[in-house]
């Protein structure tokens, strides 16, 4: 976020700001593809491309075979994909963030289209960030357990408006 400030250079030094940054197309170029666990980047887990429609937040993966489409850890059996819209305003300190419902899917040669659809469409003004999951699961006795991997489970930004 540093370097966003620093893309502010209207304002005098001390006083630059982050929303600033962000009006700037580099601004927002730091943060998409940003990642949250460098361990697991996004692009490293999952191979199939995705498309984001921006006035909606709706996600979408076409043709997605799990066993092909991710890098999933020994012992998963289940791949989850969980996306997010948010509009964050940096300058009044205000956001809000819709979610996506969770695609719980087996590892397995099934394809088919994922589609990852906010709940609602948030409000507001300032930057609008689109978010990706991704998590496994092992299942045992019909129950699925969460795998703690930091080396697999990703989350990104994947598109900055």
């Amino acid at each position: 976020m540093a370097q966003v400030k620093n893309l502010d250079t209207t304002s005098v030094r001390g006083e630059r700001s982050v929303d600033v940054g962000l009006g700037t197309a580099a601004g927002k170029a730091l943060l998409k593809d940003f990642n949250f666990n460098i361990n697991s980047i996004l692009g490293a887990v999952l191979y199939k491309p995705y498309a984001v429609t921006t006035a909606t937040g709706v996600i979408k993966i076409t043709d997605f075979v799990p066993a092909n489409d991710v890098a999933f850890p020994s012992g998963a059996t289940h791949v989850s994909l969980q996306g997010a819209f948010a509009i964050i305003d940096f300058d009044l300190g205000t956001s809000e963030v819709e979610y996506t419902q969770v695609e719980n899917l087996p590892i397995d040669m099934t394809s088919g289209t994922v589609t990852l659809t906010p709940a609602a469409t948030p409000t507001g003004t300032g930057i609008k960030l689109y978010f990706l999951q991704i998590s496994f699961y092992q299942e045992v006795n019909g129950v699925q357990y969460s795998l703690n991997n930091g080396a697999y489970n990703a989350f990104a930004i994947i598109e900055v408006i």
